[in-house]
């Protein structure tokens, strides 16, 4: 039987909580709280091996008391059991230490399989969730243009090296000196990758 503690200020809730654990043959609940600042007080002398944990509580947030939990369970995996799908409480709780994110609106058998997957030693995510998670790591990476790192003065010199200017050309247009130029063009060099003059320009041209 695994030992598993119930954070829920819902006391409805929380009773049909204990009965679906209880029903599976598989979980015995150690501890039974209405706020975090009572599981925060009380579980360390109730050992669990695992928390179901709501996220809104009266007081300290869920989140909030994973994060502080893990400093004084160390053992203890906790899974947020909430009916919150946003991202903002998602990420949150993730960061706090959660080892899983189930929703209250899943079937009954999806959270028993959950915790299943936490002693496992997977993080189990409601399929909303889950989705929302791998949405948010397909979004397209934003590359940023090496051109845009270019000073004004940069822009202009490979302005007129687009031109086909020579050096000494470029620094008269620009009123600078042949050595200023070449500096300038061994920084461009560097910002863009490239390694000559042909390479800067074809880059520079790049639409």
């Amino acid at each position: 039987m695994i030992a598993i503690a119930l954070i829920e200020d819902d006391l409805a809730y929380r009773r049909g909580i204990e009965r679906l654990l209880a029903e599976s043959g598989r979980f015995v609940v150690t501890g039974s709280f209405g706020s975090a600042e009572d599981a925060l007080r009380l579980l360390p002398r109730q050992p669990a091996q695992l928390a179901l944990c709501d996220i809104s509580l009266p007081g300290m947030s869920g989140s909030a008391a994973v994060a502080q939990l893990r400093q004084s369970c160390p053992s203890l995996r906790c899974v947020m059991l909430t009916m919150f799908d946003d991202a903002e409480n998602l990420y949150a709780a993730l960061q706090s230490g959660a080892a899983g994110y189930l929703l209250k609106s899943a079937p009954p058998e999806e959270i028993l399989a959950g915790l299943d997957e936490v002693l496992a030693g997977g993080a189990p995510m409601s399929r909303p969730i889950a989705r929302r998670v791998l949405a948010a790591f397909a979004r397209p990476v934003k590359t940023v243009d090496p051109r845009a790192e270019l000073t004004v003065r940069e822009r202009e010199t490979m302005d007129q090296l687009a031109r086909g200017l020579a050096y000494k050309e470029i620094a008269v247009a620009l009123g600078i000196s042949t050595a200023t130029v070449k500096n300038h063009l061994y920084h461009i060099y560097e910002k863009l990758a490239v390694r000559s003059g042909t390479e800067a320009v074809a880059k520079w041209l790049s639409p």
